[in-house]
């Protein structure tokens, strides 16, 4: 659930890879170049204009260019405070300009494991509400919000009243099909499918990071906090491939 154990020494270890990397560019292509791709991903004002559907697996949330070569898959649980300091502190904004940027492509797979641990239905109540905000296009900007608003992690705090409210600060959310589907748990069958795709993808907590379907380890996952530092461990993994 934390990535607090190990966490600075990881750091310590990885900014001395990263300090080469940085130096060589990873790889990375010159956009100058005349042999560069004419079918190159497309780039997005904001986040309003990201594309976002459904996988064909039925858990998967895709974000950004069908394009992007790079896929970077985040494991998130809406519970979860370390969650909230990737969102709001962490790599996420480095991570969002990239996908605006067409440079990756964002996955999410939504986790709901802490509703078990600590009692309640927060998790599975926000997981849902968010697969619902897809069906309207806007599951990028009240995944936002919801991290934003997060409330304390020891406290049920994703009731239905909750979730309408922060929805209501995404223009064009609210409506009847919407309401409903956050009442009666329309997704509930998606909330356990994810879950279990979690699970399944062994991943050892939340946030858990995956680039191209291969995880993080220790050693670079500390990286992704840091806006100066993820996309170099976005290419680094990459590159690995």
């Amino acid at each position: 659930m934390r990535w607090v154990s190990g966490r600075r020494a990881a750091m310590a270890v990885l900014g001395t890879a990263l300090a080469g990397a940085l130096v060589t560019g990873c790889g990375g292509k010159d956009v100058s170049s005349t042999d560069a791709k004419h079918d190159a991903p497309e780039r997005f004002a904001n986040s309003a204009q990201l594309p976002e559907y459904l996988a064909a697996d039925g858990t998967t949330v895709v974000v950004g260019s069908a394009k992007a070569d790079t896929v970077v898959r985040l494991y998130e649980d809406l519970r979860c405070p370390v969650c909230r300091d990737f969102e709001e502190e962490g790599g996420a904004g480095a991570l969002r300009k990239m996908t605006l940027d067409g440079e990756v492509r964002t996955e999410y797979t939504l986790a709901s494991f802490l509703d078990d641990r600590l009692g309640g239905k927060g998790s599975k109540k926000a997981a849902n509400a968010l697969r619902a905000a897809l069906d309207q296009g806007k599951f990028v900007e009240y995944h936002d919000v919801l991290f934003h608003e997060q409330p304390e992690e020891s406290v049920d705090g994703y009731t239905d009243a909750f979730l309408l409210r922060m929805a209501s600060r995404v223009k064009g959310l609210r409506g009847d099909e919407f309401d409903t589907a956050v009442k009666d748990m329309k997704y509930g069958s998606f909330v356990t499918a994810s879950e279990k795709a979690y699970e399944q993808d062994k991943v050892s907590g939340t946030p858990g990071f995956a680039v191209n379907g291969t995880l993080l380890g220790d050693d670079m996952r500390g990286g992704m906090f840091d806006p100066k530092y993820l996309p170099v461990v976005v290419a680094m993994a990459s590159a690995k491939q």
